[in-house]
């Protein structure tokens, strides 16, 4: 889905994950401050929205997420993983339910496949899947945002904002209405700082929950089955992911900050050494300078100085996940 607010002023679109809407409108570190300040808000028009209706959808999302949804109230927002049947990550869902519909979005592109799983596990469920993306598109305000919601858009409300499913139509007043518009860059920059995981960043084709500290915030532990749950259960009681999340600051004196994929080593090993992890998201800070998260293998000690890519940027680690 390609954004008109692609045509606002300043607006540099995206590329990557991110395609279709702005990257930024100019100011990459005017629009973190804005974003960290409460105001303004971030065109997530590009991600895919997905509605459950019927009398069942929460009694049967519950048999098929990561996280406890059969007894969800109106208006709380949660967020859920859909696992492997080996326990690897393959959705992540971020929901609210308003007491007739369960609303989720989830990465842009992925509503087919996703669809595609539910579809095919509903059997006799009063369950009806239907993908509302040409109808509604997500926009995020940002925790301390005094913003009203629209009349007809359903709101997702947690510590790090509201997240909005408005209608399409909407989209340019509401941008006229709530300016100014911020950038993907930013929201990313400020998610980095927040050590949360993005699925196709901080995760790949064998990421397991405890990795990226998905436990607890979209894995409960205390319910019934689910596909995966065995691993789940398993990696849980012995304590050993075989990798793990960290926070990086990096050497801001490089003019080029390490990407997505790129290698992190020890720093005594140099660029000879063995290969321990991978940056995953990397940002510029408004205040931090140079950050990334970077998923690293879980032996690393968390002491340990770290270089990452090509250039051989330092990078200082923070446990986001204790080994």
């Amino acid at each position: 889905m390609k954004s008109p607010l692609l045509s606002l002023p300043g607006a540099v679109a995206a590329e990557g994950a991110d395609e279709g809407v702005a990257a930024h409108y100019g100011d990459l570190f005017r629009e973190q401050r804005a974003l960290a300040d409460g105001t303004g808000f971030v065109d997530l028009s590009h991600r895919g929205v997905v509605t459950v209706t019927g009398d069942d959808r929460l009694s049967w999302l519950h048999l098929l997420l990561t996280q406890h949804v059969a007894d969800l109230t109106p208006d709380h927002a949660t967020e859920a993983l859909v696992l492997s049947a080996h326990g690897h990550v393959e959705h992540a869902l971020y929901l609210v339910d308003d007491g007739k519909t369960t609303w989720l979005h989830t990465e842009p592109g992925a509503q087919g496949d996703l669809i595609a799983y539910l579809e095919s596990m509903k059997f006799f469920y009063r369950a009806e899947i239907a993908d509302r993306t040409g109808e509604y598109a997500v926009v995020h305000l940002p925790a301390g945002s005094i913003a009203p919601a629209p009349d007809g858009a359903v709101v997702r409300e947690t510590a790090h904002g509201r997240d909005l499913f408005l209608p399409r139509e909407q989209l340019e007043a509401f941008a006229d209405e709530h300016a100014p518009a911020i950038g993907v860059l930013a929201h990313e920059a400020l998610r980095v700082e927040a050590h949360r995981p993005r699925l196709g960043m901080e995760t790949d084709h064998r990421t397991i929950p405890h990795e990226v500290g998905w436990i607890g915030s979209a894995v409960h532990l205390q319910k019934g089955c689910y596909r995966g749950q065995e691993t789940v259960a398993r990696v849980h009681n012995l304590g050993k992911p075989p990798r793990r999340l960290v926070f990086l600051h990096l050497d801001g004196s490089e003019v080029r900050i390490p990407q997505h994929g790129d290698a992190v080593r020890l720093a005594s090993d140099g660029l000879d050494g063995r290969k321990l992890g991978f940056v995953t998201t990397s940002a510029r800070h408004h205040e931090l300078g140079p950050i990334a998260l970077a998923l690293v293998k879980r032996n690393v000690p968390v002491d340990a100085r770290l270089i990452a890519g090509e250039d051989a940027t330092a990078a200082a680690q923070e446990v986001v996940v204790a080994p």
